[in-house]
């Protein structure tokens, strides 16, 4: 009788969620636009390099021309459209930052659980390895790497950052689980004999995952702000087209801080950047208020 109560209630529990996530996120259109805003980077990410032939058609009529209802932000140096650029540009820096992400996020919550959880010996090595890593100096590391590396593969980008990056990650999660891991639940779970594995995975995951998804959107403005700012400096190579690449050749080859004409080709990328920054807070503030109760308005 209780597994048959059980199966029914999940399905009814995850009603009652998604309703609560649509009632939070129609509270304020703002955070509607911020969705509208991941969905739209996403498609033009996936879709975006299919609208276009892998070389960009090239108007010698039209160098560095300012924006006009042809080419809205104008062209570039080589009379490619300053617009397709940015759209073409898209996938390389969302799917490197997705990569940064996912490792970021999965390897710091994976340490950080099991270092708060168990304690003793092994919170002690997990956490002098992170404080190890927290020491490298990433900018060095990478231009090291750059002789080695073309970075021409977003997946390439994605590893380092990720792998630079769950540091601070795995140290706010371990803080979180020493929170949880007093809580009665999981002195119930220590006390019934379970596996560490299904303790961690069953108990305090879960409990965890408010805070690791929103983690996971912060770190996605984080490595979009890392290697945008790599590429602009000049650290990485210019093996494909990105909004970084696309700064950096915009001041230093265009001259858009003195020439007006090509200021579209600096402001188009910036625009970008700054859009996808706006939609995840939009998003991260509504899963705040989705995941914590004390925050929801009446």
């Amino acid at each position: 009788m209780t597994a048959v109560i059980l199966e029914t209630s999940a399905p009814s529990l995850r009603r009652n969620f998604w309703r609560g996530v649509w009632r939070v996120m129609k509270r304020k259109p703002s955070r509607m636009f911020g969705v509208a805003l991941i969905i739209g980077f996403a498609l033009m990410g996936i879709f975006g390099p299919m609208l276009y032939p892998e070389l960009l058609p090239r108007d010698t009529d039209a160098i560095s021309a300012p924006p006009s209802w042809e080419h809205w932000f104008g062209t570039d140096p080589q009379g490619r459209d300053v617009t397709a650029l940015v759209i073409t540009g898209a996938r390389y820096v969302l799917l490197s930052a997705l990569v940064t992400a996912v490792i970021t996020v999965v390897l710091g919550a994976a340490i950080g659980l099991f270092s708060g959880f168990k304690r003793g010996r092994w919170d002690s090595v997990l956490m002098r390895l992170t404080d190890m890593k927290l020491t490298i100096p990433g900018l060095p590391l990478l231009l090291v790497l750059s002789t080695v590396w073309k970075f021409g593969n977003p997946f390439q980008i994605g590893l380092v950052l990720g792998l630079l990056g769950w540091g601070g990650v795995a140290r706010a999660v371990r803080a979180q689980t020493l929170s949880l891991r007093e809580r009665g639940f999981i002195e119930a779970a220590r006390g019934l004999g379970l596996s560490t594995t299904h303790i961690v995975g069953k108990e305090l995951l879960p409990s965890m995952a408010p805070y690791i998804a929103m983690n996971t959107l912060i770190a996605v403005t984080g490595a979009v702000y890392a290697q945008v700012g790599l590429f602009f400096l000049g650290v990485l190579p210019y093996e494909s087209n990105n909004w970084g690449v696309m700064l950096n050749l915009a001041v230093f080859q265009a001259g858009a801080m003195t020439t007006p004409s090509a200021l579209g080709y600096l402001l188009a990328p910036l625009l970008a950047i700054l859009l996808l920054t706006l939609g995840i807070v939009l998003v991260v503030d509504a899963m705040d208020e989705i995941f914590n109760p004390r925050l929801r308005e009446e």
